[in-house]
């Protein structure tokens, strides 16, 4: 998983040995857990972490370190797959549409035209690389024109649906 942090991309992997940081085992120990108030020691000293809040659709979290807050932006394997296609979905929210993310085939369409969907929503379920994918609007709105049906063939970044 890669986390940026103040500017900063680094990455983070939870192994059976221990939590590595771009590569190198840290020898971070938890001391104690209250609900969202975490207390670590990393190299003799403690680090006092509260969890402020997280945001699941952007994949944000804030934490106070010590009194200091700092916002994480998480990124695992298929955020990397997806921006590495050119479809993160930064593109879609700016046109109000939502494109495949890769080739594919529409399994199952779960919006109709005229809906509201609020951001989240599934629209359809899309089969791609033999694996099922449920995608989700990436904004609230209504839902204007839908551009597909399914059993459909659809290519990469091919507009399916479109918010008015």
């Amino acid at each position: 998983m890669k986390a940026k942090i103040e500017g900063k991309e680094i990455n983070i992997e939870q192994k059976a040995e221990g939590l590595r940081v771009n590569g190198q085992l840290v020898p971070l120990e938890l001391l104690s857990k209250d609900g969202d108030n975490y207390l670590y020691n990393l190299r003799g000293r403690n680090y006092k972490v509260e969890i402020v809040s997280t945001d699941e659709d952007s994949k944000e979290i804030v934490v106070k370190v010590n009194g200091k807050k700092t916002t994480v932006k998480l990124q695992d394997r298929y955020d990397e797959l997806l921006a590495s296609m050119g479809m993160d979905t930064k593109a879609g929210k700016k046109q109000g549409q939502v494109k495949a993310p890769m080739p594919g085939m529409v399994l199952k369409l779960i919006a109709q035209e005229g809906q509201q969907i609020a951001k989240g929503d599934s629209l359809l379920l899309l089969e791609a690389m033999k694996m099922e994918n449920i995608i989700k609007s990436p904004v609230d709105g209504l839902i204007k024109k839908i551009y597909i049906a399914e059993k459909d063939k659809v290519e990469k970044n091919q507009v399916m649906i479109e918010f008015g």
